[in-house]
């Protein structure tokens, strides 16, 4: 599959996860601000990576991407509260996502607050409204919250925290970033093939995917906010660094970050090399978008 065959698979599967996000608090139910707040991030643009890798997967191995799309959606929910919370001034202090001001600086703090609050919640209901297998569900659910929590993406957070301002080693970096972002993006592979219907042995090569592509993303991001286009990107290169980010490119330098994030890829890849699916095509492809992309 060629990139542009793959951006318009992307875009499809994007576009599906998008209109059910559009619908998710349209009920009424929602204090009207809150609501507001909560769409104004949920729907605020991004690539939609980690619901399309669950969908993909999910297909992947035999499943149906409409019977996995309110799961898909809620780890877009989580990814979305996660974003809200680190651009408070209590953590990254950000007045920027995606080119628009972000959650706190378009309402307030507070309620920017409840909205990640609101998103964290809303995302269980999501998932556990699914029309399958109760047990698939409660282990996706179980690697999800796990994911998510003090050991995958708070955890990671914290350590990001930590180490904001200090030289960090190798290893710290990688178990930062394996918690911080690397978490939800194997798990989104992971949950999607347990949904899917896939098998121990298929859900171990979706979390070697999975856990490839994030690093390959991280590192990617971090040369990104090095020598990218802030048009592109809707955030001021550089910011990294004028934070005391520990990245990629600050330890080992450009050349040798590429080399890391091929390697990463090339392990995603291999990852696939069983599967005959067409959607494996499509996966394989998403692995080198990452590792080209610009924003």
């Amino acid at each position: 599959m060629n990139s542009r065959e793959m951006k318009v698979e992307l875009g499809a599967l994007g576009a599906l996860v998008e209109s059910r996000l559009a619908t998710i608090f349209s009920d009424g139910l929602t204090p009207e601000r809150l609501a507001a707040s909560m769409d104004y991030s949920l729907m605020a643009g991004g690539k939609r990576l980690r619901p399309v890798l669950c969908l993909a997967w999910a297909e992947l191995v035999g499943g149906r991407a409409d019977k996995v799309l309110d799961f898909a959606c809620a780890i877009e929910c989580i990814h979305t509260y996660s974003l809200i919370h680190d651009d408070l001034p209590a953590m990254d202090d950000d007045d920027l996502r995606r080119g628009k001001p972000s959650n706190h600086k378009q309402f307030d703090e507070a309620t920017a607050i409840l909205a990640g609050d609101g998103l964290l919640t809303e995302a269980f209901t999501l998932a556990s409204s699914l029309e399958l297998q109760p047990d698939r569900i409660l282990k996706a659910i179980f690697h999800l919250s796990t994911a998510a929590g003090p050991r995958g993406m708070v955890g990671g957070q914290v350590l990001d925290m930590g180490l904001t301002g200090k030289s960090a080693s190798l290893p710290q970096l990688r178990e930062m970033h394996a918690k911080k972002t690397g978490a939800l993006i194997e798990t989104s592979c992971v949950t999607g093939c347990i949904l899917g219907g896939g098998g121990d042995s298929d859900q171990a090569l979706a979390s070697e995917y999975g856990r490839a592509i994030g690093l390959a993303f991280q590192v990617t991001d971090d040369i990104l906010d090095v020598i990218g286009d802030e048009a592109a990107l809707g955030k001021p290169v550089g910011s990294d660094e004028a934070q005391g980010k520990s990245t990629y490119p600050a330890l080992l330098g450009i050349d040798q970050s590429r080399v890391l994030a091929r390697q990463s890829v090339d392990q995603a890849l291999a990852a696939l090399s069983g599967f005959s699916h067409p959607r494996a095509d499509f996966l394989r492809a998403v692995g080198l978008y990452i590792l080209d992309r610009t924003h």
